[in-house]
């Protein structure tokens, strides 16, 4: 069996833009006619570069090869240029066609992924979502902190045992900043009055994306200690593991981190510093399944647990669940809402939720099939903005006081 032929599909999400800007999707064929989709979570770069960069190392290093040699395909890529270190944004691409090899191999085997990494170990996956608070307006409003209880009630009434929100803002490309006090009373506002909210009836996941130096997530974290959250999210910048270990050293509550690291050799730094003990890997990202097996093997021997990240497109989500139905250490799994809207529209058939669990497939491969209908529909993106975005300019504790009215 061979790989000869690539598709690369930039998906354009309609407003409110809910799993990023857009989606980069990719599809293998092989010489037996059977295909393979994938997504890469590289958020670096615009699609415009990304698909010459993808056309590169498919060309490189997968056409006319088997898709059943991950091992060769990581490694070729890894050491692509005479790298061999970490490179994000070829572990987005390698992590996209990686995924898609996996779904050929499942399919030509008529197995799930999940079967081929391990076997299946939980069928049911504990999952949670990001609070999307709307005001009287019908528009989102992340800054009410008592939209923000209600829509919490309303997601534990639907089944969800965990809800996640961000409070600290702003994201600045000049982070980790001083937290003012108007935001440290803020955050805490927010918290206390969630956990009135739901009681004990769900956890609360509390994020905040590296916007604070060390002094700062310290003084935070004892304020929200007394809610005791299950995790305290990259609560500084990534790339200085003793920076956020320091966080960890002076504080109860679980640190959560790993969304913006790949490779086994960031997270392996990341464990040996006792910087966090909740890894949140992205599939679509960190360098494809088996490198997200390999990095969940190395979290299992500090005792440490795997929450998958997931703030992209519903491919890079079915690879997700594939890799947590197989892991023993998995403790929960983000979702986008219910995987209604957008999420289910580019699919054939949604990814399957109940009561605050996602389903794993039984299907051979990811266990998902695009829409190409869909697809077609919203390619190509025209936009300029990138996947996410920061602020430009440093934080100014003038500009995160609340208004006066």
């Amino acid at each position: 069996m061979k790989v000869v032929s690539l598709e690369t599909h930039i998906v354009a999400v309609p407003p409110p833009h809910v799993g990023g800007m857009y989606w980069i999707f990719v599809k293998l064929k092989t010489d037996c006619g059977i295909e393979g989709v994938g997504e890469i979570y590289s958020a670096t770069f615009h699609p415009k570069a990304m698909t010459h960069i993808i056309d590169d190392v498919f060309g490189r290093y997968l056409l006319d090869k088997d898709p059943h040699h991950i091992e060769r395909l990581w490694r070729e890529a890894y050491s692509s240029g005479f790298t061999q270190r970490p490179d994000l944004t070829m572990m987005g691409v390698v992590s996209g066609l990686e995924m898609a090899c996996w779904d050929i191999i499942g399919k030509a085997a008529n197995k799930p992924v999940y079967e081929l990494l391990g076997g299946m170990v939980n069928q049911r996956l504990r999952s949670y979502t990001y609070l999307y608070p709307k005001n009287s307006k019908g528009e989102y409003d992340y800054d009410d902190p008592d939209l923000a209880a209600e829509c919490a009630v309303e997601n534990v009434k639907r089944g969800f045992t965990a809800v996640k929100f961000d409070p600290a803002g702003p994201y600045t490309a000049y982070s980790g900043h001083q937290l003012s006090m108007e935001v440290l009373d803020r955050c805490e506002t927010f918290c206390r009055r969630v956990r009135e909210a739901v009681g004990s009836k769900a956890d609360l996941l509390f994020g905040t994306h590296g916007q604070m130096v060390p002094s700062s997530a310290i003084r935070l974290a004892k304020r929200l200690e007394k809610y005791d959250p299950l995790w305290f999210e990259e609560p500084v910048p990534p790339g200085q593991e003793g920076a956020m270990a320091q966080v960890a050293q002076h504080t109860s509550i679980p640190i959560a981190a790993g969304e913006r690291l790949t490779t086994k050799y960031e997270f392996f730094k990341l464990l040996e510093a006792g910087a966090a003990s909740i890894l949140q890997l992205n599939v679509a990202r960190v360098g494809g399944l088996l490198e997200a097996k390999k990095v969940a093997a190395i979290a299992e021997v500090y005792y440490a647990q795997i929450a998958p990240h997931l703030y992209n497109g519903p491919i890079g989500a079915a690879a997700s669940i594939q890799l947590a139905a197989c892991t023993p250490n998995f403790l929960i799994q983000e979702s986008i809402g219910t995987w209604d809207g957008f999420h289910a529209a580019v699919l054939k058939k949604p990814i399957q939720w109940e009561d605050g669990y996602i389903i794993p497939s039984q299907e051979p491969g990811l266990g998902v099939e695009l829409n190409m209908d869909v697809v077609r529909q919203h390619t190509p993106y025209t936009g300029e903005r990138l996947h996410l975005q920061m602020a430009a300019l440093p934080a100014d504790v003038k500009d995160l006081a609340p208004a006066k009215g």
